[in-house]
This record gives C-alpha cells, structure tokens and sequence, in this order.
C-alpha cells in the first residue's frame, strides 16, 4: 500500500512539474517588443449583438478602421433551419446612411454541447437545409455571411464539405467569412483538452486550413482561452496568431483577424476576468511580429461584441492597435 502511495504521489507531482512549466513558457510568449508595423491595416470588424444602442458602435466605426461587421442575424437549429433575428434591417439602413463604407454581414450561429468524434455536427440533409438558407440569409441586405459552428471535432467532414456547399449557394462576389476555433499549441495537445473537458476546444493547423479553404476571412476566436492568469492569456494569445499565420500564411486574398474581448455576462461566452482587450492586443502584435505574415495576408483584429464595448476596451483599441500605425 505504501509503495502504491508513493507511486501516486510520484505521478501528481510530475504531472504538475509539467503543468507549471507549460505555464511558464507560455508567460515567456508574452514578453518583448513589437514591431512598428504589427498594427491595424483598417481592416478590422466587431460583432454585433443588438442595435438597440448604437452609441458604442458610433463610436468604434468613428476611428475609420472598422470595414466589417458581424451583424447577428439568426440562430442555425441543428436540422439546418434558420431562425432568423427580428429587425436586423433597422441596423442596415442606419449604416447605410452613416457608414456605408462598412460591410455587414449574417452572423449565423450554432452553438451546442458535445461531441461531434461520433456524429457529424451537421448530417446530409441538415446540410442541404441549410446552405441555401444561409445564402438567402445573406442577400437580405447584407454583404455577405459570417459563420459560427461550435464546437466541431477535428477531421469531423461535415463542417468543410457545408462551407464549400454554402460557397456554391452564395458564388463568387458575397463575403463568406468562417468563424474558427482555437489552434492547438502544440501538435496533439488538443487530446488533452478534449480528455479533460469533454467537448473540442482546439482544431489542428490542418484542419483549420481545410475548413476555410473556400472562406475569404477567417476569425480566431480571442475568448475563452481558460488561462489562469493574464500573462499566460497573453502568450497564448501570441501563439494562436502564429500558429493561424503558420496554417494559412500561403494563402492570397484572404484576411485573417483576432477576436479581442470586449463583452460582458454569460450571453455571449464564460466571461474571463483575466482576459482583456488590452492583452489581447499586446499579444497579437507580439504573435504578428514574430509570425511576419506575408504581405498578400491581410490582418487585423474583431471586436467581441461592439455594441458591449466599455470604455477601456474602446481606449485600449485607440491606444495598444491605431495609435501605433507608423
């Protein structure tokens, strides 16, 4: 019994040697200086919650660097119908009139619990439901669409085969922007995380490429990291952008943004005291300076959501990404 013990206790102990040190070489991604260039592009987004009050929106697009908006336009049910927001034309004339510059597109959302190892996220004729409603979704005053599938296994085929079959139904000219999930951080390390939490946080490099082959924007989501503290959430951070440019960095005319937190409550996703705009920021361009995409990559970040932003997240996205355009 005692040799049994102490065999246990050997384990945990080495488990948390691991842990610890994992810890710390992602704090250590988190450190040094950015170069000049690794700042906004004037194009980067936000998503769109409600437009009830559009007072934080104004004031987001009023920096002139905002080009696209995630209007959340409908809710995908898992047999491939849309059930659509109400309203969503009082948002799309009021940019109309007030920034017409700025392209609005469908933000459709599926988010559930569970696994898609066993069942594809969506079978057949889910599939064929719903990539002609999302294109019908999408030419409803819109430029396009925005899609949130969530959360899907790696190699689950269902997902890539239902972009390329909603890239058909909406051709070559509308916006089809695909929302991703984390990359993994290392090779492998996304077993881990489905062991321990039961659901696919993380996708491989591979089959972050292969689902948004036919996207023309790509998101990497800058919430729900679950780090225990805000400089591990910084390295982090640094590392999804590398890893995202590593995958898809070859691509031409495609842009890739960072999610930066800017929301608050349980609506929307867990909310994350050490996740922050302004960490979120300071690691993306630390993650673009030492990826160095290429120029033919366009980069930026989104905001999640404009319309719950406070004033420091405005402030942070003034101060730590605009103010730092050379």
């Amino acid at each position: 019994m005692k040799w049994l013990l102490t065999r246990l206790l050997a384990g945990v102990a080495a488990i948390l040697v691991l842990v610890v040190a994992a810890g710390a070489l992602l704090s250590f991604q988190f450190s040094g200086t950015p170069s000049d260039w690794a700042a906004s592009q004037e194009a980067d987004a936000a998503w769109v919650g409600s437009w009830e009050d559009t007072d934080a929106l104004a004031e987001l697009l009023d920096t002139g660097a905002v080009d696209t908006l995630y209007v959340h336009a409908g809710d995908v049910d898992a047999d491939g119908s849309v059930e659509r927001v109400p309203d969503t034309g009082a948002l799309l004339s009021w940019l109309d009139s007030r920034y017409p510059e700025v392209r609005p597109l469908a933000w459709l959302r599926h988010v559930e619990t569970g696994s898609s190892l066993l069942r594809d996220r969506f079978p057949t004729e889910a599939r064929e439901a719903l990539a002609p409603e999302v294109a019908a979704v999408g030419a409803d005053g819109f430029a396009g669409v925005h899609l949130e599938v969530r959360p899907v296994t790696v190699n689950d085929p269902s997902i890539p085969t239902l972009v390329s079959m909603v890239r058909e139904e909406l051709g070559e000219d509308p916006v089809l922007s695909v929302q991703a999930q984390h990359v993994e951080l290392l090779p492998g390390g996304r077993v881990a995380s489905f062991v321990t939490g039961g659901e696919e946080k993380y996708w491989s490099k591979g089959y972050l490429d292969r689902v948004t082959e036919q996207a023309d924007e790509v998101v990497l989501p800058g919430v729900d990291a679950d780090m225990p503290t805000g400089t591990m959430y910084g390295g982090f951070m640094v590392r999804q952008v590398t890893e995202a440019v590593a995958a898809l960095g070859s691509r031409e005319d495609l842009t890739v943004r960072f999610g930066v937190p800017a929301y608050s409550g349980e609506r929307w996703g867990p909310d994350h005291e050490e996740e922050t705009a302004a960490t979120a920021l300071a690691a993306i361009r630390l993650g673009l300076s030492r990826a160095e995409p290429a120029e033919e990559l366009t980069t930026g970040v989104a905001l999640y959501l404009a319309d719950e932003a406070e004033k420091g997240d405005l402030d942070a996205y003034r101060t730590a990404w605009l103010a730092q355009v050379p």
